[in-house]
């Protein structure tokens, strides 16, 4: 079993950044990738920005030039550095843990970000 727990969400104005973090915690896995995925109102999950533990990114068009995704391997932690926030980036922002030989990913509880003057 892994334990994904994140943290860093908020209120920020539009223009603002934010950093998330997530960390991975279990015994005896091997994670073969951590992302981002984001929620809003009325809309369906989305990918925000993905990193293998080789090092490979991929962003959703949205937030590409705009958010960063870098990870410690050794602390099975990700972040997400996102900057210029914009309105439409408002959502329950989900960290997902990809772990070698696991039959699913495992998911976060969760983070609001809201971007609002």
């Amino acid at each position: 079993q892994v334990h994904v727990v994140e943290s860093g969400g908020g209120l920020v104005q539009p223009g603002g950044s934010l950093r998330l973090s997530c960390a991975a915690s279990g015994s005896s896995f091997s994670i073969v990738a951590m992302g981002w995925y984001r929620e809003a109102p009325g809309k369906q999950r989305e990918l925000v920005a993905i990193i293998t533990s080789g090092g490979s990114t991929n962003y959703g068009e949205p937030v590409k030039d705009r958010f960063t995704i870098s990870r410690d391997n050794g602390k099975n932690t990700v972040y997400l550095q996102m900057n210029n926030l914009k309105p439409e980036d408002t959502a329950v922002y989900y960290c997902n843990v990809v772990v070698l030989r696991a039959r699913r990913p495992y998911w976060g509880q969760g983070t609001q970000v809201t971007v609002s003057s």
